[in-house]
């Protein structure tokens, strides 16, 4: 009789690097459990990622972990284990707040997890990953930490200082998926722009970009998450010259406002930014910029908020988020700066920049019908197939939908051309181009 395999469901919340530390938590995880992601079923234990960046990831993990306790407590599932930023940052305090939760881990903590669980801690960097997304695509965290002291931010007290991987252990990581049968590649870091300065005494992310992209299998890479300072220009360059490096980059911003920018402590200056952005654009025509802002700061006054809306009417990015400040304990600015504008006027802010960028959205979407493009189809959704742009990054750009009538040889995870027939502010549409169609 074989022994019997308890189930583990993990449960991952907030950013892509979460995901990653998940997928790798899983790998590990599988020799002795069976293990799934989300919904918990059936699952015996549950594992928790949590999030601790701003107000509304906290709060998103806090009820996240409440829900699972009184699963626990109705004796649905026998074990509940948490970890991440949130358990990291106010491990004591849910400690005392949430006691059927039975052992808190921070975010370092992979190797006392495998020991709770009695599974070996040995590595296998033979190992396949155990994805979580769609085995087409997968995320590839080249580093940990971030060395970048924003006024704002808490990444560093909780992730702590920039820890690059070897370029040889992540060329191997995606030389395995890729043979898995995994196409695409999204590239990610807390600072993409800072990789390799730490171990190797020079920024490396060039060199590694052009080492994955002779990586058989390997179909599209992105960047994600790089910063203004020290960017790696060399990157344009091989982006320019390569059919595998989408004309794509993630660059949050913040603000522009030379003011603003300087209590945040970014280190770069609205000159500097601009200068970035039209260099982006004159060695890349047509690439798609995404960006963050923030607002709400302090000191960000109607002023400076208003200089930061003609930045962003003018510089017309493909895609852009907003969050509104909030005071995150322990950062520079929660404990030197006052607070004083209104969640309310905040949030003002935030819908009026998105408004903005929705306009923007429309405009460029728009301008795309009739044009052709190649697509990877993501998944199946009523009578579309929904699929994507070489400059849409996963679950956070703009989808493509193709009807299932008109593309009945389309597959999962496979790539077809298209043209673009209709547009709204976050979607296009698109018929197939037949072999006959195509422009050779």
């Amino acid at each position: 009789m074989k022994n019997y395999k308890k189930t583990i469901s993990i449960i991952t919340l907030g950013c892509s690097k979460n995901t990653v530390d998940s997928e790798d938590l899983a790998t590990r995880l599988t020799n002795n459990y069976n293990v799934v992601y989300g919904e918990y079923g059936n699952a015996d234990i549950v594992i928790i990622n949590t999030c601790g960046f701003i107000l509304d990831a906290k709060q998103e993990s806090i009820d996240t972990i409440l829900e699972y306790a009184k699963m626990k407590q109705e004796g649905e599932i026998e074990k509940l284990f948490v970890f991440g930023c949130l358990s990291q940052r106010y491990k004591k305090e849910l400690i005392d707040e949430i006691p059927e939760v039975d052992e808190f881990f921070g975010v370092n903590s992979l190797e006392d997890i495998l020991n709770c669980l009695e599974c070996s801690t040995a590595s296998n960097n033979e190992k396949v990953r155990n994805i979580s997304t769609p085995k087409h695509y997968a995320y590839i965290k080249i580093a940990e930490g971030c060395n970048r002291m924003c006024a704002f931010c808490a990444i560093p007290y909780i992730r702590g200082r920039y820890i690059s991987r070897k370029i040889e252990d992540i060329v191997k990581e995606v030389e395995l998926l890729a043979k898995n049968g995994t196409h695409e590649f999204n590239i990610i870091a807390q600072d993409l722009s800072y990789y390799g300065k730490d171990i190797y005494g020079d920024y490396k992310l060039p060199e590694l970009v052009e080492k994955l992209e002779k990586i058989e299998n390997v179909k599209w890479i992105r960047l994600h998450y790089t910063y203004p300072n020290n960017f790696p220009l060399e990157t344009l360059k091989l982006m320019k010259n390569s059919k595998k490096i989408c004309h794509y980059l993630d660059i949050p911003l913040q603000h522009i406002n030379d003011r603003v920018l300087s209590k945040m402590k970014r280190g770069h200056t609205k000159e500097e930014t601009l200068n970035l952005l039209k260099k982006f654009r004159e060695e890349i025509p047509d690439i798609a910029l995404r960006t963050s802002i923030m607002v709400g700061f302090p000191g960000e006054t109607d002023l400076a908020f208003n200089e930061l809306v003609d930045f962003v009417k003018e510089t017309r990015f493909d895609r852009l988020g907003v969050f509104t400040y909030s005071a995150e304990e322990g950062t520079f600015s929660a404990e030197n700066y006052a607070d004083r504008i209104s969640q309310k006027k905040k949030q003002e802010r935030a819908d009026k920049i998105m408004s903005i960028q929705q306009k923007i959205s429309l405009e460029l979407n728009v301008a795309k019908i009739g044009k052709q493009y190649e697509i990877i189809i993501d998944r199946e959704e009523g009578e579309f197939f929904v699929g994507r742009t070489k400059q849409d990054s996963p679950e956070v750009d703009n989808e493509v939908l193709v009807k299932k009538i008109d593309a009945k040889d389309f597959k999962i995870g496979k790539f077809y051309n298209v043209e673009i027939i209709d547009a709204e502010e976050f979607d296009l549409y698109a018929k197939p181009i037949h072999k006959n169609e195509q422009n050779e």
